[in-house]
């Protein structure tokens, strides 16, 4: 008897319908999966034979054909085990449940016991495109699949619950907290001593999701300062923290016990991390650094520790927000639109501009240095602070600093005002604006012209950071109430693009 179920793949950071046919043939005992399975399906075999006969049916030895349509895109992953063993059983005559009235998706256990699986999420949206109003999901994934509130969600524990939905009898699962936060509280802003020029500097890059470089001798609290971030940063809408729970859980992130993700994601890397780590690939390509931390911030620490490809490669997200990535057997486009901070010492000994202890570094391996973040990186950071170290007078005094409450106030304030100005318009930051934005949006007077044409000049600055330093100071004017830009935010604004000026270089 030839039987049919409905499950899906993963493609990418999207799930595509797939069609599983199972027909018994003439010819000896067998069990073949075609249509483009990969090598953890084809493994599955043993895996459904024992999960059948653990749950208390019969095998029959028989000649199993197992067909995954559509045939056109490679499949992947343990999630298809499931509806294979239920059609199975369905054609061997042993249930008589329909299999493809309820899309499934699990992977098997030898016990019979249904295992969570990968890109759920996207795959619940998929079905919600496509017109599918229900889904039989692992149980550990009931919290990520009800994430998207128009399919009906049947957790299923193992192969005989899987039945019973199929019989009419399952339950459906409805979420009593369909967002809940998942991770702990980031450290805060209060535990910083000093440091105003650049906490003011990190404030400014949150409100307008800039890119920032923080640069200063070891142990100025460039680290300290780059963690705290994410504790100013306002929540993600509805629509981001989808986009992201897709992407974590695609890429193996989540524990499939809760539901959206709602904080920005903060990824670090380590500095000996790959160009494929940062960038996402492999012979099935999957997401990487850059793409996880995608609404919210790639921190970078030791940046200038990382090899020069892999910095290189940061080059087509920052400007595109997509990293685009082609094997033999596709292109994949994953999302990239994250805010970087990088933080490094400013030479080999880090002490170039410390007023205490002197640098030890010949010239000619300062250059060295220097060059490897100066020209197209550089040009796509927006603001470059100095952090220096806090004398230990200011360590001891009990003097309370602003907590990150009251900054990512100002913050949400910033954010709302540019929501307002690109309303009919893709961008949502004022570090994303086109040039015609700029033109909109940033109208500068007489006199905070003719000072940024003389920096320009003095500074040798490219189109791209011209531009930039009127986007940081459409920002700083965002955080006094969103009204014109003065000759006192070009000023600021300079005064965070003044790496290449600090080296003398």
């Amino acid at each position: 008897m030839l039987s049919r179920a409905v499950t899906l793949g993963i493609h990418g950071i999207e799930a595509k319908v797939v069609e599983i046919e199972v027909d018994i043939v003439k010819g000896l005992p067998g069990f073949t999966i075609v249509g483009l399975p990969d090598s953890t399906i084809r493994e599955s075999r043993e895996r459904i034979r024992s999960a059948i006969e653990n749950s208390g049916f019969e095998f029959p030895p028989k000649n199993y054909i197992v067909n995954l349509a559509p045939a056109g895109f490679k499949k992947q992953g343990a999630n298809f085990d499931l509806p294979i063993a239920v059609s199975i059983l369905h054609s061997t005559g042993m249930i008589e449940a329909d299999p493809g009235t309820v899309p499934m998706i699990g992977e098997l256990s030898l016990s019979g016991t249904v295992k969570p699986v990968k890109g759920v999420i996207s795959m619940a949206i998929t079905l919600h495109r496509q017109g599918y109003k229900s889904l039989m999901v692992p149980y550990e994934n009931r919290d990520e699949a009800s994430a998207i509130d128009t399919l009906k969600i049947f957790p299923v524990k193992d192969i005989k619950e899987a039945l019973q939905v199929l019989e009419g009898g399952g339950v459906e699962y409805h979420s009593s907290q369909l967002i809940r936060e998942r991770h702990p509280s980031p450290p805060d802003f209060s535990d910083i001593r000093g440091q105003e020029t650049a906490r003011r500097a990190v404030e400014i890059a949150a409100a307008g999701h800039h890119n920032i470089l923080l640069y200063g001798s070891p142990g100025s609290g460039k680290t300290m300062l780059a963690k705290r971030i994410p504790s100013i940063l306002p929540p993600l809408s509805k629509e981001q923290a989808i986009e992201t729970t897709m992407i974590h859980s695609v890429g193996g992130k989540l524990n499939g016990t809760s539901g959206l993700l709602t904080t920005p994601p903060f990824r670090s890397p380590h500095h000996t991390s790959s160009d494929v780590a940062l960038t996402g690939g492999g012979q099935v390509p999957s997401v990487g650094e850059i793409s996880l931390s995608h609404n919210g911030v790639l921190f970078m620490d030791e940046f200038l520790q990382f090899k020069s490809n892999v910095i290189q490669a940061l080059r087509q997200p920052l400007e595109d927000r997509i990293i685009t990535v082609s094997r033999a057997m596709g292109s994949f486009q994953f999302p990239a639109d994250f805010m970087l901070i990088a933080a490094t010492n400013p030479c080999y000994c880090g002490y170039i501009f410390d007023s205490d202890i002197s640098c030890s570094c010949p010239s000619w391996s300062i250059k060295r240095f220097f060059q490897k973040i100066a020209g197209p990186i550089l040009d796509r950071i927006d603001i470059e602070i100095l952090v220096n170290r806090v004398d230990y007078k200011k360590l001891l005094k009990n003097t309370e600093y602003e907590d990150s409450n009251s900054i990512r106030e100002r913050v949400i304030l910033a954010r709302s005002i540019q929501e307002k100005r690109f309303r009919s318009s893709e961008t949502k930051y004022n570090s994303r604006m086109t040039a015609e934005e700029i033109k909109r949006f940033c109208s500068l007077s007489k006199d905070s012209e003719t000072l940024l044409e003389l920096a320009a000049k003095r500074m040798n600055l490219t189109a791209r950071s011209f531009y930039k330093i009127i986007m940081v100071s459409r920002t700083i004017a965002d955080l006094e109430g969103g009204g014109n830009i003065d000759k006192n935010h070009i000023l600021e604004a300079l005064s965070y693009k003044n790496l290449s000026k600090n080296y003398n270089i």
